[in-house]
């Protein structure tokens, strides 16, 4: 079973503002294949934004905008399983910068790392990125998209090894997760499903 894992970083608060991804096709074991790139995201870079991922307005003059490189990131995405960790930020990424440059939505199935790890790893003290990476052993530079989508992928192999499932479905029954999905002008979040408690009656 393949899936893709992505990181966006942006260049200030708005979600419509990609300044870089990182784009990582995984199977349950190995890593095979990655894309990154910056992105020229036509608007402001914010102080904040900058210290967190380093990357400056000169760094970007020269690279593709989203709308340029959209073809080739919907060739990995469309029709397959992505993950991301805390998807909601990633996916709104991708919809925001897609509705502003009038692009039409990929189809494709999302899932989170971030809440998957608190469902297979309960007793970790945060379930962020670089403690999952420490607690796994991983090395890292955060904030790389590149290597916080790898760190994403390699999450999402070490939660189905642990509850041995060889197929996503097995894997989600076991953890009571169902897939996110984004679609044509819409889409819905991936949910953790709630175990039903019983209650006794007292007559």
């Amino acid at each position: 079973m393949n899936f893709v894992s992505i990181d966006f970083e942006t260049a200030n608060e708005k979600r419509s503002s990609p300044c870089a991804v990182g784009i990582v096709i995984a199977n349950e074991t190995e890593i095979l294949d990655e894309y990154y790139s910056l992105i020229n995201p036509e608007t402001y870079f914010n102080p904040f934004n900058i210290r967190v991922h380093g990357i400056r307005e000169e760094h970007v003059l020269d690279a593709m905008t989203f709308s340029e490189i959209w073809p080739t990131m919907e060739n990995y995405l469309s029709g397959n399983l992505v993950v991301a960790h805390n998807a909601s930020f990633d996916m709104s990424v991708i919809r925001q910068t897609l509705d502003r440059d009038k692009l039409t939505y990929p189809e494709l199935d999302y899932l989170c790392t971030a809440n998957i790890a608190k469902q297979v790893w309960p007793d970790i003290e945060n379930h962020k990125l670089n403690t999952l990476a420490d607690y796994h052993g991983i090395q890292f530079n955060h904030h790389n998209a590149l290597e916080d989508a790898r760190v994403a992928a390699r999450v999402m192999q070490k939660a189905m090894e642990l509850y041995e499932s060889d197929s996503i479905d097995m894997f989600l029954e076991r953890c009571k997760i169902s897939k996110g999905r984004i679609y044509e002008r819409g889409y819905y979040p991936p949910k953790v499903k709630r175990t039903k408690k019983h209650t006794k009656l007292y007559i």
